[in-house]
């Protein structure tokens, strides 16, 4: 066997790089996809039972509801929306919630 034919070291250094470097990306792609179906898996779903939630409006602000559990979930600045009203709108927004789950 000739040397020419040989693989050198910096040869076997690069291709074992770019093999490393494959793989990462692979593996960040598979990892993207994995969250990605775990996310839509949990979307709009009761962190308690797992039941569908329902989206209902109450005073202007939208709340979600689990028909099973009757679980309430505000999402991120709603709560500040109930608070921005004056004290009876915040107080008649608690009694409607109140009333709602009463109901159920």
């Amino acid at each position: 066997m000739s040397i020419e034919n040989k693989p050198s070291r910096n040869e076997d250094e690069y291709f074992a790089k770019q093999d490393a470097e494959l793989m990462k990306a692979h593996r960040a792609k598979l990892d993207a996809e994995r969250a990605s179906k775990a996310r839509s898996v949990h979307f709009m779903k009761c962190p308690k039972c797992g039941a569908d939630l329902q989206e209902q409006d109450h005073r202007g602000v939208k709340v979600d509801i689990c028909p099973e559990c009757h679980g309430m979930w505000l999402d991120a600045g709603e709560l500040e929306l109930v608070g921005r009203g004056d004290e009876g709108a915040v107080g008649g927004f608690i009694k409607d919630i109140f009333k709602g789950l009463r109901a159920k």
